[in-house]
């Protein structure tokens, strides 16, 4: 594991856009495989992104390719975080598709390796986004989220996002059943 994640030593958290990351032929050439790292080490802990069983290099790598060329059409943001030389987390938006709602955007993933967990990644990845939202023009940011991920959803309470409905026992994990939790941040107020 890089010593920037596992050392007493904060290294510097830097946060980069779709586009800087793009100017960084090293970190741009292997971030899809340092994506699917941090995705992988999440969901065999049990974290609630959405897989159950960790997803393929292949299925990350289509994933991120998806979201960078919404990016370049200004119809998505993608934010990095790296401590030194190493993913630390990412998280995305992606316009929704539809018409009627193209004026809005869903948060779909927000990842924080857990060895940078605790080390505010998580909070300037989702301020970024938030950031980047308004600047594209975005109305309305939703996400969702597994009932008992009560780290993730009082941080997007901490930013703004209220809980706009929820889904009993709509999440199955094996024989377990979680909550799905509907937030979202209406950034047509903050104008």
């Amino acid at each position: 594991m890089d010593p920037a994640l596992t050392s007493g030593v904060t290294a510097p958290l830097t946060l980069l856009d779709a586009g800087e990351l793009a100017s960084d032929p090293e970190l741009e050439a292997g971030f899809a495989a340092a994506a699917h790292g941090v995705l992988a080490e999440l969901v065999r802990a049990g974290a609630a992104l959405g897989w159950v069983e960790p997803p393929s290099p292949d299925e990350v790598a289509e994933l991120v390719g998806h979201v960078r060329c919404e990016a370049r059409s200004g119809d998505a943001a993608l934010r990095a975080a790296y401590l030194g030389r190493r993913l630390a987390g990412f998280g995305y938006w992606v316009r929704y598709a539809r018409p009627t709602h193209r004026p809005h955007a869903d948060l779909e993933k927000l990842a924080v390796a857990a060895a940078a967990q605790g080390r505010g990644a998580g909070r300037a990845l989702t301020a970024a986004l938030i950031s980047d939202a308004r600047e594209a023009g975005v109305e309305v940011l939703t996400l969702d989220a597994r009932g008992d991920n009560t780290r993730a959803l009082g941080l997007y309470r901490s930013l703004g996002f209220t809980e706009y409905g929820r889904l009993p026992a709509f999440v199955a994990v094996g024989e377990a059943r979680y909550d799905k939790v509907f937030c979202m941040l209406d950034l047509r107020r903050e104008s």
